[in-house]
């Protein structure tokens, strides 16, 4: 006789699912500053299964404003300076983002484990 799992299975998001509920949260509660980054980051860090998924969900949209700046600026044929100024504004928003970060490890600390019940 097959039984059902007493826990259900953890249903991961992906990384960009995980890191658009950060945002999403985190601009929805604007009004609150160092908490909204931490609600954030523990939903988005829920979802997305895992502390070290969490963390790149939390650090993507970092990344992405770096790279999106970079291509704006190559495109207007500044590369060098599109480089620079992205990875500027990339770690800046990897450093005004702590409370995600700290959310995110909490959220994917929580998440429940992946691994079969035994």
């Amino acid at each position: 006789m097959n039984q059902e799992r007493s826990m259900p299975a953890a249903r991961n998001a992906s990384l960009v699912v995980s890191a658009l509920w950060m945002l999403g949260i985190s601009l929805v509660l604007f009004f609150l500053p160092v908490i909204n980054g931490l609600i954030g980051g523990v939903v988005g860090g829920y979802k997305a299964g895992s502390v070290g998924r969490a963390l790149g969900a939390a650090i993507l949209p970092a990344v992405a404003v770096g790279l999106i700046l970079w291509v704006v600026f190559a495109l207007f044929g500044a590369p060098i300076i599109g480089f620079i100024g992205g990875l500027a504004v990339g770690l800046w928003a990897l450093f005004a983002s702590v409370g995600l970060l700290i959310g995110a490890i909490i959220g994917g600390a929580l998440a429940p484990s992946r691994g079969v019940p035994g």
